[in-house]
């Protein structure tokens, strides 16, 4: 099932919300920034442990982390792409991020996912396509998987939500 709200994804009861992350993992701005400072120190010290491991993360990888004081039992964090003018495999990048961030969630037995609208802030994907691409990658998965029980795409615009809403009532 898919649904689709306007709100603030740190307020989000959910198994995992995603955070649209950058390849340090080391919190930035926009929603990166929301989900540190509400969750607290542990999910950056969770995120240092991955980068002592594994380094920077790739765009369109993922990992988990705990969501700290979040109501979230984890966050799973991916980088999107930056939009170069959709010639740089932009859209393949950005189907990357819905799809490991499943993954990762089914792996970790998450029955609820919420996802913000990756790339669409400073990284510049325009609105329209991002939200085609996500809609079409997650439905693809949950009728591939039959997991996870629900996604809620969480809009922080009025722009995301409307567009969103109507990719998935049809």
């Amino acid at each position: 099932m898919i649904e689709v709200i306007k709100g603030d994804i740190t307020k989000v009861h959910a198994d995992a919300i995603v955070n649209a992350a950058n390849s340090s993992l080391l919190g930035g701005g926009g929603v990166d920034g929301a989900i540190h400072r509400a969750g607290g120190p542990a999910i950056l010290e969770d995120c240092r442990k991955i980068r002592a491991r594994q380094g920077e993360c790739k765009t369109g990888d993922a990992v988990i982390t705990t969501a700290g004081n979040l109501p979230a039992k984890f966050v799973i964090h991916t980088v999107g792409p930056v939009w170069n003018g959709g010639t740089k495999n932009e859209a393949e990048k950005l189907a990357n991020c819905y799809k490991h961030s499943l993954e990762l969630a089914v792996e970790n037995k998450c029955d609820t996912v919420a996802f913000p609208n990756i790339s669409t802030g400073i990284y510049g994907y325009p609105k329209d396509q991002a939200a085609e691409i996500a809609v079409k990658t997650v439905t693809e998965f949950l009728n591939e998987h039959k997991k996870p029980g629900k996604v809620i795409f969480v809009c922080f615009d009025e722009d995301s939500y409307s567009i969103i809403k109507s990719l998935i009532h049809h």
